[in-house]
């Protein structure tokens, strides 16, 4: 009794020290991998996505050109955005990224180091570039944020034991990859995506209205996408997928419209511009 209760106050104690403060919210996060890391296996993870998924051209698709004008648009929001704060090094390693797939999936994610993918199946439901924009910059503020770190260190500690991710990966790299492309929503099944806790959505949804003004786009078409959502996924068994990490009950909507007047004070409309 005594050997156990000594481990798990190690255990605990280990996990203290790995917590750090992030930059922007000011929340103690579970760090057991580093940016580093993270961002290494994005590049790989990434790579081997697009390999083997269809992949559309911007040069032939207008949306995929827009994907590629949204991603931009974001990615330089949230760099301005970081440098107003002082700790633009915060994503010095970032190489942004944005690709349109085939896919009837109602989906989008971004990895480490800038890393997006949106799903041909959402844009039905973003019907506009605002709306869009909207996503991009939810999912853009997941990763910028560390919650795919986060809950891929909430993963190492759940199912093997916290070991380090250099031995998760030396020693169980299928278990290691699976657990990586669940964090960003990647799961082969809805119900095998890790889910976001509320306060990463919240802090997803808050800083992503800032960024979609920053970059121009209308925070307000937020609202009107997640009613959309919500009435996707009413009436169905299994969601979107897009919904399974992000609920969208009515709750959520509120609290869109509370976090509408920060946002608004940095939105100038691009032709404004």
């Amino acid at each position: 009794m005594k050997n156990r209760l000594s481990l798990f106050s190690i255990l605990v104690m280990m996990l203290v020290v790995a917590c750090t403060t992030n930059a922007i919210t000011g929340r103690s996060q579970l760090s057991l991998v580093s940016d580093d890391q993270m961002q290494q296996m994005a590049v790989s993870e990434y790579k081997q996505f697009l390999s083997e998924n269809k992949v559309v051209s911007s040069g032939q698709s207008k949306d995929a050109e827009m994907v590629k004008r949204v991603g931009s648009r974001i990615a330089s929001a949230v760099t301005s955005f970081y440098r107003g704060k002082g700790i633009a090094n915060e994503l010095q390693n970032y190489r942004w990224e944005y690709n349109l797939v085939n896919s009837n999936q109602v989906n989008a994610w971004c990895m480490p180091g800038g890393k997006i993918v949106v799903y041909t199946g959402i844009l039905p439901v973003t019907k506009n570039e605002a709306a869009l924009a909207v996503v991009v910059g939810h999912e853009v503020a997941h990763a910028v944020l560390k919650h795919g770190s986060e809950r891929m260190s909430q993963g190492l500690v759940q199912q093997l034991g916290g070991v380090a991710l250099s031995v998760a990966l030396a020693n169980k790299p299928a278990e290691t990859q699976s657990m990586f492309m669940q964090a960003y929503g990647l799961g082969s099944s809805v119900g095998a995506i890790l889910p976001h806790s509320r306060k990463q959505e919240l802090e997803a949804d808050r800083f992503g209205l800032i960024y979609t003004a920053l970059a121009g786009y209308n925070p307000r078409e937020a609202v009107p996408l997640w009613q959309r959502m919500e009435a996707m996924g009413s009436g169905q068994q299994k969601p979107p997928e897009f919904l399974s990490t992000h609920p969208a009950e009515q709750t959520r909507i509120q609290k869109l419209q509370e976090q509408m007047a920060e946002a608004l004070k940095y939105y100038k409309p691009i032709a404004s511009r």
